[in-house]
């Protein structure tokens, strides 16, 4: 047999006829002992008929454990004495075989919002990033057989708020996928954020960072991890950056150089500003004619115009009462 998944094609029966057929056999065993007792004469009950209700009876408890019900977007992989048989998703009220083993699982897309982990950047500075996945089961086969998905399940607790039951029992199956896709998920969160530096440094504002690159960091995550998913049967649907921020032992360092850094590009306008206005200025002036401006009037215009486009503080008008040769 291939170690592949396949629909259970064998036998099922509608679980409603059953379970009417199956009450009847329940209760055959004390109908039959009350009718006999009843219409006994000398209260003698035959052995045969005893010993055929008790078969019975032990027949119909057996069974009950044939009965299946799949909700939509549920599925069901069958075991015959450890023989996989198939999986089964069609929604309803089944009765199959009492030796299958039967092993539920939802294939609903599930969310995964994960601690946020230290990692280093593609400079090597410490930084805190998270994601949030959007992920579902694809192949039932692979998620049941081919990681120890069930060993993790067994010794995990039942969530809270829920009965022991089959739900119980999806529940637990399905977090210990979470266990095995919180892994996997760091792993490949570490990788893709090695490839990336947290910002730009410097004039390469054209250079992919993880505060700008967006979809295409996201898509890369979404590629790496159903990389590293497909073995086990799961696929990413959406996964996306949602907590990105420097490690503490270095945030309060580079804050200070991203204010740095702002306050360089905010001088970088302003002078580039005000260069074009001084120019703007004795181009006119020398146009119309206002007045003739030679070399060191021009410079001294330049000088004080500067000064006063790019000074912190507001300029205060000084009146100059002697010519301007002094």
């Amino acid at each position: 047999m291939k170690n592949t998944e396949f629909t259970f094609n064998g036998f099922r029966a509608n679980g409603f006829v059953m379970l009417f057929i199956n009450l009847l056999l329940t209760f055959y065993m004390p109908a039959y002992l009350t009718i006999a007792a009843v219409t006994s004469q000398g209260g003698y009950i035959s052995g045969f008929g005893i010993a055929s209700s008790i078969i019975v009876f032990i027949i119909a408890m057996f069974f009950w454990n044939g009965f299946i019900k799949l909700e939509p977007n549920e599925a069901c992989a069958f075991l015959f004495f450890g023989k996989y048989r198939g999986t089964y998703s069609e929604t309803g009220y089944y009765w199959v075989n009492p030796l299958m083993s039967k092993k539920n699982v939802s294939l609903r897309a599930r969310n995964l919002n994960p601690d946020p982990i230290k990692v280093n950047d593609k400079n090597g500075n410490p930084i805190m990033i998270g994601l949030v996945l959007v992920w579902k089961l694809e192949n039932v086969y692979k998620a049941m057989f081919e990681i120890d998905s069930q060993s993790i399940a067994a010794s995990g607790k039942t969530p809270q708020g829920t009965a022991d039951t089959t739900s119980a029992v999806i529940a637990k199956r399905m977090t210990a996928f979470e266990s095995f896709l919180k892994v996997q998920s760091d792993a490949a969160l570490r990788q893709v954020a090695g490839l990336y530096a947290y910002d730009s440094l410097g004039d390469n504002n054209d250079e992919i960072t993880l505060r700008s690159g967006g979809e295409e960091i996201n898509q890369q995550l979404v590629d790496k991890l159903n990389q590293r998913l497909s073995m086990a049967g799961i696929t990413i649907v959406e996964a996306r950056i949602n907590y990105l921020a420097y490690a503490p032992e270095i945030a309060a360092v580079m804050l200070r150089r991203q204010q740095a850094e702002a306050i360089i590009a905010a001088r970088e306008k302003i002078v580039e500003g005000a260069v074009s206005m001084v120019k703007i200025a004795l181009d006119k002036l020398s146009k119309e004619k206002v007045i003739d401006l030679d070399d060191d009037k021009k410079a001294a215009m330049v000088s004080n115009l500067l000064v006063v486009l790019c000074g912190d503080e507001q300029a205060q008008p000084v009146v100059n009462t002697g010519t301007l040769h002094k």
